[in-house]
């Protein structure tokens, strides 16, 4: 049966008909039970298989592989995450390069796997540029970033200063002042991955059950319309969509975030704005944007958007809706050269944000529940790097990746801290999101009150340091 996805640039140049699995059909037992089709899931499963073949693992998913998130990012493998900093924190020598080389792993891991199992996904190694490019302050906040990372044990091969005719060779920035290169990010078409990824896990024996939504879970059980399924393990890999399914939900926070595509672009056009060697971008800023240019040479960008009331998630948008007339602009204020270009397309998906930005793998061996997630937008790569710590804390493996900071044996409650219920949530986002806009509008005008850009730089610094 054919299913139906959410319009984006990923969905159209699949170039595949989606084609719905069978949904389960009666009770089952396995030993291990994951809630979700996305990365974090299959990521989850695959692994467990590699180290115990003879487990028995099913997969349950409410639509179809990648639906989620998963299928519909901005495409950007990093060796890196949010919150990753809080995780190097207070180590040194060897046991900071053991952290640093984990957390930088998923890129080489995942093309690995791509080359293994003959899996095409678009993939190239190109590297991020962060820039300083649209208003002065970005260049002192682009300086102290670099400080920073140096100063935690990070060299000039993990991140490098480019300014002037270096920066202009790379990406060429309407008012370019400098960028920080990293090599440790890649491309991939997101979809393709996916799709890719539960092909291979279903040859190496998982189930996996579309179109079967998991309506509730607890000690052992997961409920479904379609049947029950006992299991000694469950993984709920949801993300974003936790809160739908049980009360895990309040220890992440789901954002949208949002993307739009340009029609694809001449030789000639990307010769006015670079990205020769397709390098993933992204400018200094509280809003989180990033960009890549895709294999068929659309200019792809997004911004983090905002929390809707209750934690709900969207899976459809309008082409024509203000917010991506917003990251239109964005976009244009870095390329003036893009204005005469059509947006094609515009699409989003729905994130997790944990607190303190503090991605995290967990199994409550008590309770039987293996929960990994919280990437707040970047877990393309995280997804696998968590995926397979928590196959070896599922399977009680003494490893290095067991041993990280963010891997736990222990109940949930004692590791994670929930975020406060609505209608506090809701509010708190909304006031932080317009500082972050009142403090954008003052760095862009050209003759801002001092007195008034201080107040909003440093409230938005306060607003911004209690998310962490």
């Amino acid at each position: 049966m054919a299913v139906e996805f959410p319009a984006s640039v990923w969905r159209e140049s699949l170039g595949q008909p989606l084609m719905s699995r069978p949904s389960l059909a009666g009770d089952l037992q396995v030993d291990v039970a994951i809630i979700g089709a996305g990365y974090t899931g299959l990521w989850t499963a695959y692994y467990l298989k590699q180290k115990s073949p003879s487990l028995k693992v099913a997969v349950l998913e409410a639509d179809s592989a990648g639906y989620g998130a998963s299928g519909r990012n901005g495409g950007w493998l990093m060796g890196s995450f949010v919150g990753d900093s809080h995780y190097l924190a207070g180590y040194q020598g060897e046991a900071f390069q053991q952290i640093k080389q984990a957390i930088q792993s998923p890129i080489t891991e995942i093309e690995q796997f791509l080359i293994r199992h003959d899996v095409d996904c678009d993939f190239i190694h190109s590297g991020n540029y962060q820039v300083a490019a649209r208003y002065p302050e970005q260049l002192d906040s682009l300086t102290s970033t670099l400080a920073t990372l140096y100063q935690q044990g990070f060299d000039e091969s993990d991140y490098q200063w480019l300014q002037g005719s270096a920066l202009d060779d790379a990406i060429k920035l309407r008012r370019g002042q400098a960028a920080i290169f990293t090599p440790h990010c890649a491309t991939i078409h997101p979809l393709k991955l996916v799709r890719g990824l539960a092909k291979v896990v279903e040859n190496l024996g998982v189930t996996l059950y579309e179109q079967t939504r998991v309506s509730a879970f607890g000690k052992g059980i997961v409920q479904t319309a379609q049947g029950q399924v006992k299991a000694d393990i469950i993984v709920p890999a949801l993300e974003g969509y936790q809160g739908q399914v049980s009360q895990l939900g309040r220890y992440t926070l789901p954002v949208q975030s949002l993307l739009i595509a340009t029609a694809p672009l001449s030789d000639r056009q990307w010769q006015h704005i670079g990205l020769e060697s397709r390098a993933t971008y992204s400018d200094v800023a509280r809003q989180v944007t990033y960009g890549q240019r895709s294999k068929d040479n659309r200019m792809i960008f997004g911004a983090r958007g905002g929390y809707r009331f209750g934690g709900q998630v969207q899976t459809e948008f309008n082409l024509q809706s203000p917010d991506f007339a917003w990251r239109a602009k964005l976009m244009h204020d870095l390329f003036p050269s893009l204005k005469t270009v059509p947006i094609t397309h515009g699409w989003g998906g729905t994130l997790a944000m944990a607190r303190k930005f503090a991605p995290h793998a967990i199994f409550d061996k008590r309770n039987g529940i293996a929960l990994a997630g919280g990437y707040g937008g970047e877990g393309v790569g995280a997804a696998n790097l968590f995926g397979r710590t928590l196959s070896d804390l599922i399977l009680e493996r003494d490893t290095p990746l067991s041993r990280m900071p963010w891997a736990h044996l222990s109940e949930i409650k004692q590791v994670l801290t929930p975020w406060e219920p609505e209608p506090f949530r809701w509010l708190t986002y909304q006031l932080i999101n317009k500082v972050f806009s009142w403090e954008e509008r003052l760095c862009l005008q050209s003759n801002p009150s001092r007195l008034q850009k201080r107040i909003a730089i440093q409230l938005a610094q306060r607003l911004d340091s209690l998310m962490h």
